[in-house]
């Protein structure tokens, strides 16, 4: 049943809420949240090792399509393809939950980062794509009144990325709208620290809030297909359409996939400007999640605020 429909409309050079119009759930559908360089990918991925118990590398943008992105599939090609698909779906999207229709029978994994590492991450994004990949933004740019311009070029300075990410106050945003549903029975909250010091334990959690039976004779290939470094080495397959986005493919996509990182690289001033920012935007429960996750910052459903 429809909780509510989307309250929002955003529209950016990559994506377009109102491609979510033509979204019809069924029930258990699965849709991973998250803001950008957030995990995504990961946590696609492990949902699919569950949903076909085997490690074979299928490519994510095919099977679980990122519904608002206005550069992959027209709209009636998306839905058309997500229509035939037999298995249990799941989808992606890096919208604030305002931005979408919110649905009580369809599963949400919310997965969220501490800021610096996702804004670092982004900066490795946004100064790695292709000349081809960059026009095609530009293009959808100037053709949407709602934009009007080219596709703002990424300075090479981290530090000055930084204080450019904070100002479109994206992140922020879409992870209060989550938060403040986050004891709903159909949300979880994965973490992208959590995944990396616990990557069974988090894959167990996931699983179970999915109702998926775990198989103790695969489980163990099922965990390491998740792992980094073999999302990196299947990087081509997991995800085809980085051969031609990025200049370096999906080695600049599979970067380092590290955390804490963007504390020893962004200078003292943009560090003290996120830290400020953060203690602005968030309470106090939710700036020590975006930090340090659950099995550093306690249960989001536990939190008093």
């Amino acid at each position: 049943m429809l909780i509510r429909p989307a309250m929002r409309e955003y529209r950016h050079w990559t994506s377009d809420s109102r491609r979510w119009k033509g979204y019809t759930p069924r029930p258990n559908d699965i849709v991973v949240a998250t803001a950008s360089k957030c995990g995504t990918t990961w946590v696609q991925r492990i949902v699919c090792l569950l949903i076909f118990q085997d490690t074979q590398p299928r490519p994510l943008p095919v099977i679980s399509p990122w519904i608002e992105a206005r550069f992959k599939a027209s709209v009636a090609e998306m839905y058309n393809a997500l229509e035939l698909q037999s298995h249990r779906r799941f989808v992606k999207t890096h919208l604030p939950l305002d931005g979408v229709p919110f649905y009580d029978e369809v599963r949400y994994i919310h997965v969220a980062r501490d800021g610096c590492d996702a804004a670092l991450s982004m900066h490795n994004h946004a100064t790695g794509f292709s000349e081809a990949q960059l026009q095609d933004f530009d293009r959808i740019g100037l053709n949407d009144p709602a934009i009007g311009k080219a596709y703002p070029r990424a300075p090479p300075d981290p530090s000055e990325y930084m204080r450019a990410w904070l100002l479109r106050m994206g992140y922020f945003d879409l992870e209060r709208s989550y938060w403040v549903e986050r004891r709903r029975p159909n949300f979880l909250f994965v973490h992208y620290s959590d995944l990396k010091r616990n990557l069974e334990g988090e894959m167990r959690r996931i699983a179970h809030f999915l109702d998926i039976d775990l198989n103790d004779a695969i489980w163990t290939s099922l965990v390491t297909a998740a792992s980094f470094e073999a999302m990196s080495a299947a990087g081509d397959e997991l995800m085809p359409h980085t051969k031609w986005m990025f200049a370096e493919g999906s080695r600049r996509f599979f970067n380092k996939g590290v955390s804490g990182r963007g504390r020893e690289v962004f200078s003292e001033e943009a560090l003290a400007l996120y830290d400020s920012t953060l203690r602005a935007e968030c309470s106090l429960a939710l700036a020590a999640w975006l930090e340090h996750g659950r099995l550093g910052a306690g249960d989001p459903r536990e939190a008093a605020d």
